[in-house]
């Protein structure tokens, strides 16, 4: 299980436990068929635990900052004011104190929300100590306080993968057959994997060749590596009653570094929601804490695609020994992040008054408590804190995801980032 402790507030969640019992035997999903041939019961891979690591806030993590006194390299000794020099790097501006518009917005949203996010959370640390989870760190463990690089990200070639095939028309409707890999195989050939829904139907890892790398895909998982030009075989392929979706929201950062491709307001609302979505469908949806696009898919794009807001959830991230990555009132970065829960709105109302009486009603104000990933973007898997707000066994999507889950089906252009072998170890050899 993931979710270590619940409360009236939330819950706390380990995330790398629950992703390593991804690779057992079923994934953890109900009763697995009978071990095949080769295969026992143990977990065959392993997440690194590296990715996890973090005993110190971010804050705490940032490299010093270069030397200002007189003595520092390139000055001509002391009392001399010639200025320290680095070859190449820019002299950042001054800050204005005044704050724009959307800064004080975000400030004023802080101002109701902040306590909720503090008591909800205080409750959930203190369970967290007490389970073992988070815990104050010895002197070797506060040596690996760092930010752990992505480890093959420069062989991370599938965005590129998906633009090359941008020209390259889609299948029409009478080739939307999904692939399934062989039950038992634990290596598959290089495929087509950008046509057509891909399929691990068995109840085991299985490690898939793509463009000279190898990936891990957990037990009965699917995936579709595509950009939003060609999502026809998702489309084809299953209704689905949870929907969360990460878009990559413009901002800035982004555009400076250069690291992902984002999508406008505009081309957001084009995603076909209300044609993926069963009746009734719980769609989340993750927010920077920008209000700019926390008001555009309260105001806009939930009732374009005929949504009903219910509730604002919160992802708070913490260190292993219980500190917010980043201070509470931090004016720059806040340790949280927003999500955004929608119903689509039935046009059956017999049916929307049935769910009520099924289900429990959406909370407002949950907080999520983890240890964040150090890989970039990467959020908690949200399966067990949803659960009893859906009809059982109901199909699951991840739009723009770059891992996959058993149980669900994952959709992006890089959709098998963080299935690279690199990432994973053999538990068998304890490498």
């Amino acid at each position: 299980m993931a979710v270590v402790c619940e409360s009236a507030a939330g819950w706390l969640l380990d995330e790398l436990a629950l992703i390593n019992k991804w690779y057992e035997v079923g994934g953890r999903l109900g009763s697995p068929s009978p071990p095949q041939k080769g295969h026992g019961s143990k977990s065959y891979y392993r997440l690194r635990d590296e990715f996890f690591q973090l005993y110190k806030p971010y804050f705490s993590l940032q490299p010093p900052p270069p030397p200002t006194d007189s003595c520092a390299p390139g000055s001509d000794g002391p009392g001399n004011s010639v200025t320290w020099r680095r070859t190449g790097v820019r002299k950042k501006r001054k800050r204005s104190n005044a704050y724009n518009q959307g800064e004080l917005d975000a400030l004023e949203y802080h101002k109701k929300i902040s306590s909720l996010i503090l008591e909800g959370s205080q409750l959930l640390i203190q369970e967290g100590f007490k389970k073992g989870l988070l815990h104050s760190p010895s002197g070797a463990e506060e040596g690996k306080c760092k930010i752990v690089s992505e480890v093959c990200a420069d062989r991370s070639n599938l965005a590129d993968l998906c633009d090359m095939t941008k020209d390259m028309p889609c299948v029409s409707f009478p080739e939307y057959a999904v692939k399934v890999l062989d039950t038992g195989n634990t290596l598959s050939q290089d495929g087509d994997y950008l046509a057509h829904v891909t399929e691990n139907a068995s109840d085991y890892p299985q490690i898939l060749h793509l463009m000279g790398e190898k990936y891990l895909l957990p037990p009965r998982s699917s995936f579709l590596l595509s950009d939003i030009s060609c999502m026809d075989p998702l489309l084809h392929y299953k209704k689905y009653g949870i929907i969360v979706i990460d878009p990559p929201w413009e901002n800035k950062s982004v555009k400076r570094s250069k690291r992902y491709n984002s999508l406008s307001p505009l081309e957001i609302k084009q995603l076909p929601i209300p044609d993926l979505a069963a009746p009734d469908c719980l769609v989340i949806t993750w927010v920077t804490n920008r209000q700019k696009h926390l008001r555009f898919v309260k105001e806009e794009l939930y009732p374009h695609w005929s949504i009903r807001s219910l509730a604002e959830w919160h992802w708070v991230k913490v260190t292993q020994s219980g500190e917010f990555v980043f201070p509470i009132d931090s004016v720059h970065k806040k340790p949280y992040e927003i999500l955004i829960l929608g119903r689509l709105i039935s046009s059956d109302n017999s049916t929307a008054r049935e769910l009520e009486t099924v289900l429990p009603p959406i909370p407002e104000h949950k907080v999520i408590v983890s240890v964040p990933s150090s890989l970039h973007s990467h959020k908690p898997p949200l399966s067990e804190v949803l659960k009893e707000f859906v009809k059982p066994d109901v199909e699951r999507l991840e739009l723009f995801a770059r891992n996959l889950q058993p149980g669900w089906t994952s959709w992006g252009n890089e959709v098998l980032k963080f299935q690279h072998m690199d990432y994973f170890v053999s538990a068998e050899s304890g490498n």
